[in-house]
């Protein structure tokens, strides 16, 4: 007889157990942090909304590739999310690559039609998009090949095994009653699901099913992106992706920990906090875009043109700042100059106190003083702020 090592393979499969009571909480401060997320961002002005969009979307489409180990190019990927919205022409430069135009379509598509019933086709159109330009794979249709789908870690001789997925003689039936299972649990059908539970069960389904020969994690997240929205009735803006990336070992742990029965309380509870945090970091680009905004009508006219370029290249870095500090051979790589001329414009940018200096010599940083800019209440404090902003 042969073991059931897996969770497909258990006689409970996919009836999926959890502790409501548990994770009732979570749904109530989900939904309580939805509502200060909406009412925040309407207080956006139209084009402050556009650019936070494209900056999420940007980001979320870089995390969930790098989550997989796969380093996209951010300026090649905003000038593919910009030309798929048709906004932000100053975006817009250089060649596009297949992969990042592929990914930006992928995206366009979950953010426009996020309320459309879930279809076979759909799930194989965003393996297609995902993949743009490879020939390496079997792009937009479910792996077909009779060797075992294995998810392994270790040398190449004696690897480690932490997941074998579902043979590919059963994809089909089982991605036909994942879907199933996906619509009647949406809003208005047969069997809703609150929110952050029917969002979770989807990502561990599909992920657990792995019908894709590559991509099963960028989709399963891009089908959380689309149960969410669903849900709130508007595509959803929550830096999901980047945040399991920050913490994406505790990620991979717990989708291994779930893998061996479907009893699924522990995965429901993490997914449910990441969610929520996801919602927290939003809310802080929120007023990191308002700052930017802010910032620029203060002193736009007193930058000359090199000095704005390496702002807004700053900016590109959103709320955590540029990776280990910014320096003067950041300056010069950026605005193609020489020494002298980058020693003078920091020197202006440091007395317009427009940046902060800290160090000296080869160790000296400068850093965007936006202080000034943020909102008086604490950007942790966003329940605080959503009163606030109401009483305007």
């Amino acid at each position: 007889m042969k073991l059931k090592n897996w969770n497909w393979q258990q006689d409970d499969w996919p009836d999926f157990s959890f502790d409501n009571e548990r994770l009732w909480p979570l749904e109530n401060e989900y939904t309580k942090e939805s509502g200060i997320s909406l009412g925040v961002m309407r207080h956006l002005s139209q084009k402050n909304q556009s650019e936070l969009r494209i900056e999420i979307i940007c980001n979320e489409a870089l995390k969930t590739s790098e989550i997989e180990g796969e380093y996209l190019d951010r300026d090649s990927l905003q000038s593919s999310i910009c030309k798929e919205f048709g906004v932000g022409e100053n975006y817009l430069h250089g060649t596009i690559k297949p992969e990042e135009a592929g990914i930006a379509m992928m995206m366009k598509d979950l953010y426009t039609n996020f309320n459309s019933p879930l279809t076979n086709e759909t799930l194989c159109a965003w393996h297609d998009m995902l993949f743009n330009g490879r020939t390496d794979l079997e792009r937009g249709q479910y792996r077909t090949s009779n060797d075992e789908m294995r998810v392994v870690s270790g040398r190449i001789d004696k690897p480690k095994i932490h997941f074998i997925a579902p043979p590919a003689f059963k994809i089909q039936k089982e991605m036909d009653q994942f879907i199933s299972w996906f619509n009647r649990t949406a809003p208005g059908g047969k069997e809703q699901l609150s929110p952050l539970i029917r969002a979770g069960i989807a990502h561990l389904y599909f992920v657990t099913i792995h019908p894709f020969e590559d991509g099963n994690g960028r989709i399963s997240r891009a089908l959380t992106e689309k149960a969410l929205s669903q849900n709130l009735g508007k595509p959803t803006l929550v830096a999901l992706s980047s945040t399991i990336s920050d913490k994406k070992k505790d990620y991979y742990t717990i989708l291994e920990l779930q893998n061996k029965n479907n009893q699924i309380t522990p995965w429901l509870f993490y997914f449910g906090k990441t969610v929520i945090e996801a919602q927290k970091q939003t809310i802080k680009l929120v007023d990191f875009v308002i700052a930017k905004a802010k910032f620029f009508d203060a002193y736009g006219a007193l930058l000359n043109p090199r000095q704005k370029k390496a702002v807004l290249r700053i900016f590109k870095e959103g709320p955590k700042g540029f990776s280990g500090g910014f320096s003067a051979k950041n300056y010069i790589s950026i605005v193609k100059t020489t020494s002298a001329t980058a020693t003078r414009d920091l020197k202006d940018l440091v007395n317009k106190e427009i940046f902060s200096k800290t160090g000296k010599l080869k160790s000296t940083r400068y850093e965007l003083d936006l202080k000034p800019f943020y909102p008086t209440i604490s950007i942790d404090s966003a329940e605080k702020k959503q009163t606030n902003l109401t009483k305007k």
